[in-house]
């Protein structure tokens, strides 16, 4: 499915500001979130060309709305919608989803949480460290790896999953491909399913999501993990991603999964180069469109060795930082991190200083 006509919002600032700025050049508040925007990119592609055009909001309301098509209208709505609570966890704020990887080969901690008991203390630091929600995988899906047999992603990630669930003050995520082991880690205590494959990896996992009434991350990316890398190509790789990750929530919602419960991301380092990775970065704002919580994990990924010279994972906190409070300022609501306390006290400075907000603050 592709689109004719794409909404982003721009001029976007610190909702306490645009308190005060309503009356001066007029703004709304971004998914009653953290942010206003004051202005909209409007994109429109054609059969030979993409054109953009950037408009104010009253200009949008008095020359572009009758002319709108319908979803570039809902789009427009979208905008300003509340984000639904995961459950129960309010979108109001930047949140945090910490990486807890029980795989021998993942790029960054790989083998390093492998034992159990290990990888269940990792969880409940990164819990104390601020993490709102644990993304638990058995799976590496970095470029170049290989797929896991079901019975060995099975043995790595249930025992972990049952020695968190109920046992730490954050939601568990399980990050697979399988229908399987989605059943058996729901049935283990998981809150919600982080699928890098949208749901496409395997036909029963649509309806299995839709019956166990959980929330669903679905993740945009070109390729198998093996191969993604190999030259990946798009038309215009933001309005590509849009389009696919709206064509995933329309078949998620046919399936019976209500849009609230749904979550997308547009799957930074899947099967993208570095100008494609920093073109979506730049854009993120776009996604806003779809009217769904947005969730970015770009932490210690290699785009920024490219862009820092730093070659290898152990050297790009710096830039995982940069990334996730440039992510947050585009109104992003989940950083999906491998560094849980050194993002939440980036995130929390950040914050503070550009929004005046002041709570829970220690005195000293």
């Amino acid at each position: 499915m592709t689109r004719e006509t794409y909404i982003r919002p721009i001029g976007l600032y610190p909702a306490q500001i645009g308190n005060q700025a309503n009356g001066v050049w007029g703004c709304l508040r971004l998914a009653s979130g953290w942010l206003d925007f004051s202005a909209l990119e409007i994109i429109e592609r054609k059969a030979l060309q993409i054109e953009r055009r950037i408009t104010g909001l009253s200009d949008f309301m008095e020359l572009d709305w009758g002319r709108c098509t319908l979803s570039a209208s809902k789009t427009y709505d979208y905008l300003q919608t509340p984000r639904a609570r995961i459950k129960g966890l309010s979108l109001d704020k930047p949140r945090v989803m910490g990486i807890v990887n029980v795989t021998p080969d993942s790029f960054f901690d790989g083998a390093r949480y492998t034992d159990t008991e290990a990888a269940i203390i990792h969880g409940k630091k990164l819990v104390d460290e601020g993490a709102d929600i644990l993304d638990v995988g058995g799976e590496s899906t970095r470029p170049g790896s290989d797929a896991v047999p079901e019975n060995l992603e099975l043995d790595r990630v249930i025992p972990v999953i049952e020695g968190l669930a109920g046992q730490v003050d954050a939601l568990i995520s399980i990050d697979t491909r399988k229908s399987s082991v989605m059943q058996q880690a729901i049935n283990s205590g998981v809150d919600l399913i982080n699928d890098v494959s949208a749901l496409t990896y395997e036909p029963d996992s649509l309806k299995l999501v839709a019956k166990a009434n959980v929330p669903v991350i679905l993740m945009h990316a070109q390729g198998e993990p093996k191969t993604m890398q190999n030259h990946p190509t798009y038309r215009d790789v933001v309005l590509d991603v849009f389009d696919y990750l709206e064509s995933r929530v329309d078949a998620c919602i046919s399936a019976g999964i209500p849009h609230s419960r749904i979550i997308i991301d547009p799957g930074i380092g899947f099967g993208k180069t570095l100008a494609h990775n920093l073109s979506l970065l730049s854009h993120l704002s776009l996604l806003h469109g779809l009217g769904l919580p947005i969730l970015v994990g770009a932490s210690r990924k290699s785009f920024i060795t490219h862009l820092t010279s730093c070659q290898t994972a152990e050297k790009r906190l710096s830039g995982s930082l940069a990334a996730a409070c440039h992510a947050v300022s585009q109104g992003v609501q989940i950083i999906r991190v491998h560094d849980v306390l050194e993002t939440s006290q980036a995130l929390k400075v950040w914050q503070s200083s550009s929004q005046g907000i002041m709570d829970n603050v220690i005195a000293l």
